[in-house]
Formats: C-alpha cells, sequence, structure tokens
C-alpha cells in the first residue's frame, strides 16, 4: 500500500502541484493558527503566573481586606502569634515614575516591604544595596529596582516617582531580583509616607510555624470582618479564571480555519478521484483498497499540512510574544512578556487535528472510490464523487439537538453547549442541504420551462440535488461562518457604541495620569471644588472606583462610587444603562438596619447570583463601614458594563462616603454650560492643578475622543476576525472551483452530446454557469440563514456565558447583502471558468468515446 500510494499519488501531485499545495496550506494554516494561539496562552499564564509567585514568595497564608486595605496596628499581634514564625508586610501603589530630563510618567508597581522580614518569606523581593549604606534600606529616599524596571528606566541614580499629583525624587539605591513587569522596592515605612498612606497596608504575608494550620489560626485570631485569609495558590488560580473565557475563545476561533481546510481537502480529493476513475479502475483493487488508498492520501495532506503548521504556529507564536508582549489583546496580562514555551503535548494535539480534519475532509470521496464500478469507469461512465442517498432524517435531528444544547448552562464558565451546538448546526443544515435544494428547485422548476438554457441549468441542479449539495457545502459553510462573525461583530460593537452614548453624558473627563483602579494616585477633593466653581462648568460628577474581594475564588469587582440618578428625572448625577427595570428598596432592611440600594453588573448576576430585588448580607464583611447602625444592601437594579468583564458595582457616593469616610476620587466627569469653551475650561483646571504641585499630571478627554478611542480599539480586537472571514470565503469558493471542474471531467461526453444536439460552446458555457448561478445561490441562502441562526447563538448564548454581558441583535443588511452577492458572482465566475476547459474539447471524439 505504501509503495501504491507513493507513487500513485505522487505523480498526481506532480501534475497538479497548485492543487495539492491548496489543501496542505488550508491544513497549515488551521494548525498553525490554532497552535499558535495555545502556545501564547500558555507562555503568557505561565510567565505571568511565575511572575506572581516570585514576587509574592510562598508564604503559608496572606492576610488581605476585601476593601480597602489592612490596618498595620494588627502586625505587631500577629507577628508576636505563638503559630506565626515570620509575618512580613506589604504595601502595593500603583503609579508613575520618570528619570531626569523625561517630563511623562511611565507605570510601574511600587512595593513597600519590610527589610528585616521579607528574605524569610519572599526572597526575591529582599533589597540588595549596590556601593551604598546599610542603612539605605530603612532610607526614605532609597528606592530598588527589579530588572524590568532598570531595562526601562535606565541607569540613572536618581528618578522621580509619582504620587497623586505631585513628584517625588528618590535616588536608586541598588535592586532586587524579583522578574515581571517594572517593579521598585522601598521601605515600608517610607513607602506610607510617600503615598500617603501611612499605617496601611496591602496584604500580611506569613511563614507560620512546622505543624500549624492556617484554619486554626484565623479561628484563633479575631480578625476584622473584611479581612481575607488565603493560600498563594488561590491567586493563580485566579489569575487562570480571569483570562480563561477570552483563551478559550480565540482557540474556538482559530479552530474554524481547521473546520474550512477539511471542506477545502474534500474537494481536492474529490476533483482528484473524479480525474482518476480510469487509474484506480485499472489497478484492479477491490472497493475497500481503494477506500483505504484515498483516505491515506488524505490523511498524507494532513500530515504535510500539520507538520507545516507547527512549525508556522510555532514562529507565529514567538513573533506575537516578541511583539505584542504577553497582553493578548484583552489587557489579562498586561506588562508581562514572556518567553516562548514549546510544548510537545500541544504541537502533537494540534497536529493531529488538522491531520484528522484533512481524513474527515476525505471521507466522502473515498467512499465514492469504494462504491465506483470498474467497469463503467474504463469507459469513463463514473460518475462524480458524492455520498449516497441521504436520509434527513439525521440532519434535522442534528438541528433539533443544537437548539437543545444551546440552552444548557455553561461548564466551568465555558460555554461548551454553544460550541457543540454551531458545530451540530453547522453538520447538520449542510446534511439537509438536499431537502431545501429539492423544495426551491421544484417550485421554480415550471417557471422556466419555455427558456431552454435555463431550463437545462436548472434541470440538472435539480435532478442532482446531491451532487449541488456537495459541490456547494464549502461555501455554505464558509459564508455561515462569515455571516455569523459579521453579525456577531456589528451587535456588539452597536451595543458598545449605544453604551457609551450612555455611560459617558459630560463634555470633558479628568484623571491623574496613572490610571489603575483603587488606591493608585487620585485626585484630591479640593481639586474638584475648585473645579466645580469655574467660570463654564454646570455640574461636576466625581467617580471613586476601587476593588472588592466578595469571593476568594474568583477575580475581585471593582466598586465605583458616582452620584447617580437612577430614576431620569433630572436630579444631580448619573443615568446607568439599566437593562430591565430598577426595583424600589424597602425603607428598612432585616433586623432594621439601614437599606443601601446598589446597582450591579451583569457578571454579578452570573457569578456571584445579585439578583434584582435581593439582599446581599455577605457585603457587609467586604465593605469596611464606619457606621454604628447595621447596614443591609440591596440589589436596586441591573446594570450593562462592558468594561469590567468580572463584575461591577455601582453605590452612590453619599451614602459610600457615609459608610466608608473615603473622600478620594479618581475621575471627574464635567458639565459644560451650554455655549462654554473647552479649551478655556481646560486650561482653568490646569491652572488649578498647579496650584496643588504638578498639572502636568493630569489627563483630560473629551466624551467624543474617549467614544473614538474605545471603538479604535475593538475596532483593532476584532480585525482578526475579518481575515478569517476572507480565509473562510476563499476556501468555500475553491471548493466550488473543484467541485464543479469535478464534475465536468465527468460531463464531457454529456457536453459532446449537446453540441450535436445543436448547442454551441457558449451555450454549452451558459449552462454551466447557470448551475454554478444556481448552486451558488443556494448555498449563498443557506449560508445566510445557517449563519443568521449561529449568529444568534453567538450573541444570546457564547458571549453572556463566556464575558457575562448581553447585547442586542443587529443585522448588518448592507454587509451580509454583500457579502452573500460576491459569493454568488464568484461562484457563477469560477463555474464558468472551470467549464471552459471540458467544453472546449472535440465534441465528435466526446461522444464517439462513449460507443
Amino acid at each position: 500500500m505504501w509503495q501504491l500510494l507513493r507513487t500513485f499519488s505522487w505523480q498526481e501531485w506532480r501534475h497538479h502541484p497548485w492543487r495539492t499545495a491548496a489543501a496542505i496550506l488550508a491544513v497549515m494554516l488551521g494548525v498553525a493558527l490554532a497552535l499558535a494561539v495555545q502556545l501564547i496562552n500558555a507562555s503568557a499564564l505561565s510567565e505571568f503566573s511565575g511572575a506572581v509567585s516570585a514576587v509574592n514568595g510562598r508564604p503559608d497564608l496572606e492576610l488581605r481586606a476585601r476593601n480597602g486595605s489592612l490596618d498595620d496596628a494588627w502586625l505587631e499581634r500577629i507577628a508576636t502569634h505563638p503559630s506565626v514564625q515570620t509575618a512580613s508586610p506589604i504595601l502595593e501603589v500603583p503609579t508613575s515614575v520618570r528619570t531626569a530630563g523625561t517630563t511623562s510618567g511611565q507605570p510601574v508597581r511600587l512595593l513597600g516591604v519590610d527589610a528585616l522580614s521579607v528574605a524569610a518569606v519572599s526572597p526575591a523581593l529582599m533589597p540588595r544595596i549596590e556601593g551604598g549604606d546599610r542603612l539605605d534600606l530603612f532610607a526614605a529616599d532609597a528606592v530598588f529596582l527589579n530588572p524590568a524596571a532598570r531595562q526601562q528606566l535606565g541607569t540613572g541614580t536618581t528618578l522621580e516617582v509619582q504620587s497623586g499629583l505631585r513628584w517625588h525624587r528618590l535616588r536608586v539605591a541598588g535592586t532586587v531580583a524579583a522578574p515581571g513587569p517594572p517593579l521598585l522596592v522601598m521601605d515600608i515605612a517610607a513607602a506610607q509616607e510617600l503615598a500617603d498612606r501611612v499605617g496601611e497596608l496591602s496584604r500580611i504575608d506569613l511563614r507560620l510555624k512546622a505543624g500549624t494550620n492556617g484554619d486554626d489560626l484565623t479561628a484563633d485570631l479575631p480578625l476584622p470582618a473584611h479581612w481575607l485569609a488565603q493560600r498563594p495558590d488561590d491567586g493563580n488560580e485566579r489569575a487562570s479564571n480571569l483570562s480563561r473565557a477570552y483563551r478559550v475563545n480565540l482557540s474556538v476561533l482559530a479552530l474554524v480555519a481547521l473546520f474550512t481546510g477539511a471542506f477545502l481537502v474534500f474537494s481536492v480529493m474529490a476533483l482528484s478521484v473524479a480525474r482518476r476513475q480510469q487509474q484506480l479502475a485499472l489497478l484492479g483493487m477491490s472497493g475497500q483498497d481503494r477506500l483505504r488508498l484515498v483516505l491515506a492520501e488524505s490523511a498524507l495532506l494532513g500530515l504535510l499540512g500539520s507538520a507545516l503548521g507547527v512549525a508556522l504556529g510555532t514562529g507565529l507564536a514567538a513573533l506575537a510574544l516578541r511583539l505584542l508582549g504577553g497582553d493578548l489583546g484583552g489587557g489579562y496580562f498586561d506588562g508581562v512578556s514572556p518567553r516562548l514555551q514549546w510544548r510537545a503535548w500541544d504541537a502533537l494535539l494540534f497536529g493531529g487535528l488538522g491531520v484528522v480534519a484533512a481524513i474527515a475532509g476525505g471521507w466522502w470521496p473515498a467512499r465514492s472510490s469504494q462504491r465506483m464500478a470498474p467497469a463503467l469507469a474504463l469507459k469513463g461512465l463514473g460518475s462524480a464523487p458524492v455520498p449516497g442517498p441521504r436520509r434527513h432524517l439525521p440532519a434535522l435531528a442534528m438541528i433539533t439537538g443544537a437548539v437543545l444544547l444551546a440552552l444548557l448552562p455553561p461548564v466551568a464558565g465555558i460555554p461548551l453547549g454553544a460550541y457543540v451546538a454551531i458545530g451540530l448546526l453547522l453538520v447538520g443544515g449542510i446534511a439537509a442541504l438536499p431537502l431545501g435544494i429539492g423544495i426551491l428547485l421544484d417550485r421554480l422548476a415550471p417557471v422556466l420551462t419555455r427558456r431552454a438554457i435555463p431550463m437545462l441549468a436548472l434541470e440538472r441542479a435539480r435532478r442532482q440535488r446531491e451532487t449541488a449539495a456537495v459541490a456547494t457545502s464549502g461555501v455554505v459553510a464558509s459564508l455561515a461562518l462569515s455571516v455569523a462573525l459579521t453579525v456577531m461583530v456589528a451587535s456588539f460593537r452597536d451595543s458598545v457604541t449605544i453604551w457609551l452614548d450612555g455611560v459617558l453624558p459630560a463634555q470633558l473627563y479628568v484623571r491623574a495620569s496613572d490610571t489603575s483602579v483603587g488606591d493608585g494616585n487620585v485626585l484630591p477633593p479640593a481639586l474638584m471644588t475648585e473645579i466645580s466653581a469655574l467660570p463654564g462648568v454646570y455640574r461636576v460628577d466625581p467617580l471613586r472606583a476601587t476593588r472588592l474581594q466578595i469571593d476568594p475564588a474568583l477575580p475581585p469587582v471593582v466598586l465605583l462610587a458616582r452620584p447617580l440618578d437612577t430614576t431620569g428625572a433630572g436630579r444631580a448625577g448619573q443615568s446607568l444603562p439599566l437593562v430591565g427595570n430598577p426595583v424600589t428598596p424597602p425603607d428598612l432592611g432585616p433586623g432594621g438596619a439601614q437599606v443601601v440600594p446598589v446597582y450591579v453588573s451583569e457578571a454579578m448576576v452570573d457569578l456571584h447570583g445579585a439578583r434584582p430585588g435581593q439582599w446581599l448580607p455577605d457585603w457587609s464583611r467586604a465593605m469596611v463601614t464606619q457606621t454604628q447602625q447595621p447596614v443591609a444592601f440591596f440589589v436596586a437594579g441591573v446594570w450593562r458594563d462592558y468594561a469590567r468583564q468580572h463584575g461591577s458595582i455601582v453605590i452612590d457616593r453619599d451614602h459610600y462616603r457615609r459608610l466608608t469616610g473615603d473622600q478620594r476620587i479618581n475621575d471627574i466627569a464635567i458639565h459644560l454650560n451650554e455655549g462654554a469653551d473647552e479649551d478655556l475650561v481646560r486650561e482653568a483646571i490646569r491652572q488649578a492643578a498647579g496650584r496643588h504641585g504638578a498639572s502636568e499630571l493630569l489627563e483630560f478627554a473629551s466624551a467624543s475622543e474617549i467614544r473614538a478611542i474605545s471603538l479604535r480599539i475593538f475596532d483593532r480586537s476584532f480585525a482578526v476576525t475579518y481575515w478569517l472571514q476572507a480565509v473562510a470565503i476563499g476556501i468555500g469558493l475553491f471548493g466550488v472551483a473543484a467541485s464543479f471542474s469535478a464534475q465536468v471531467l465527468a460531463r464531457r461526453r454529456e457536453f459532446g452530446l449537446l453540441a450535436h444536439l445543436g448547442l454551441t460552446r457558449q451555450d454549452i458555457l451558459r449552462v454551466v454557469a447557470g448551475e454554478g448561478l444556481a448552486w451558488t445561490t443556494l448555498g449563498a441562502l443557506a449560508g445566510l440563514g445557517l449563519g443568521l441562526l449561529v449568529s444568534v447563538i453567538l450573541v444570546h448564548v457564547v458571549n453572556p456565558q463566556s464575558f457575562h454581558w448581553t447585547m442586542d441583535l443587529a443585522l448588518p443588511a448592507g454587509r451580509l447583502a454583500a457579502l452573500c452577492l460576491a459569493v454568488v458572482v464568484a461562484g457563477t465566475i469560477t463555474a464558468w471558468l472551470a467549464g471552459r476547459a471540458a467544453a472546449s474539447g472535440d465534441a465528435v471524439q466526446a461522444v464517439k468515446e462513449d460507443w
């Protein structure tokens, strides 16, 4: 078999290298894209987890606050507990840094550590003095840089760190070995003073004595209710969960190329079998041997494509990691620049998928060669390779199963049922094509009975509906996926545009140059007071954003405190884009507690079960409150938030300040009077900020600028989908060309007979083009219908289950019509070109060969 395969296939590939190369290329692209995505994901996640582990060390237990910070008055009590060997306090401050001679800052993390205890828990954070005094470990102006910060900031001896709206000059006293993004380390007391957070800690890392159980320790220590004790592995698991849905969706999108590649292999093998019917008959092989021969050929194509795809995918992954870092386009591993971590298991997995796709594509042509009658094939009377008579019940069962699977809930946050439903819907829809083709053409046939050329084309397509289904299957699959992606992207973009209009009601926005959520650089409340008094300013809406850890197993959510106007009555404050109607909170909570209404994003409903009308008693532990009266949080509504995938909570700023005493501000939305000059207002705000120390540390953006930047980022993020659409459509059209080539090769005698009956060569070409028009039109209609069904699953199932937000279905009629029209025109031209060679032969000789 191997000798026959090598000789038989080599001759075919040598005479038709472009066709063979196209099939190999399709498999190669599918394997390369899927493997590249997997390698980038695995490398970025591994690097991120490794950097976090190195920076955080391996403590036995971490103490953190669910919201806000820890009071360092507890440190001595915890450190002197009999079960604690070492307690290492950490203060983490996201900020900006600049070197001498530069005006703009670069984002960086500033860590305050205790040099006397950090080495026992996190050795990578232990400062190493370079040519200075040993007391630099505790100096208020000394800072130590990790390798990434050294590379980014150079070898200078001084730098400036931002705190609020001021720059503070520090001297570089040495280094730390911590890997990962740029990091500055200094004495914790100096960091508290610099960040204006005296008495506050971000976490306390504990090294316990041998035989101590962490649960027993936390039970023995009556820690505050908003404190959280967790193990380091919990953080790595959260980091993986943070990007899991994004990574899975990228991988599924990459595997689309393999799905369409299987159709291209099918088309190539169908044409190859059609061309070699007489050769296969002369070999004297049994049907089973012919089946094995064609399947082996398909597997060989898949093997070559997979090998090249593994090499290309590895190169693409290395290039992407070098140019783009570990950001993955989703912002989950920002600042991480991982090295490629190549794993043989990944290469074998995706290479094997490429071979399986090629074998699946060659199955129908192989079955056709098995059923071939050698005697008829020797006379050239064999038919083109098509599957046997279809039964429509399995196809309808697959479509029904797809609908039921789409209703299933996600598994571990992944919409597995929806993915399987999409696959079943495509396969079942293609399998049901003969049924649909028959229904449509049976109704069109009476209309064209008086026109010979259209009637011949239509009757051919009508009587050979199985052949038509095979020929158009590639177009149906590729067009369905293209339509689904087009509708999904358009729906998402339209929903984001409407959402931006709702969440950006002010004309001007201002914030400190550091954009971190939480306790980074914040704006002083006095600045907001000055801005509200400026000429041309109608109203200011301050925003306070901080993180809230509700469930230790899930990523933290964002708590947004802002003036609210949920009634839409024009009261001072900002309205929210609510999903459904708000619920009026009761006057008193359980046990007479004070009621605080909050509004949660859709992700909170899915991940934390926060539904409108519910009380959330557990949140009292997560949120630091200063009131003595019991507080009960009531979910008054759900709002749509496309900026925060893992959940957000909105609370009125007056409630937040009263409960927490936190007066800090992250952003200010500025509403201008009608006719006010925005440039003059900006300049006045800069002057006001200058009185607070540093006007250049403010960032301004108008609503139109934020909207334009957001949509530009959106379009760039989805640019790959347009490329995948072009690849899918190209593969589908090549499948039409190959299928028509196989058909016309088997119909040379039919064309000769038509020529004897008086049809000219142009008439025969019009018949072939008419068939192509009929088939591709039917394929376009089927692809459009299937694509719309798939888009419903993508919009209403995959996106809510993966990213926990909903959107409104939008149908871009113009783009969909243009897409279908382009496929029909290209398919008709392709069919006409495919028929030229067969129709150009000698008609007399073609008919004579049949005697």
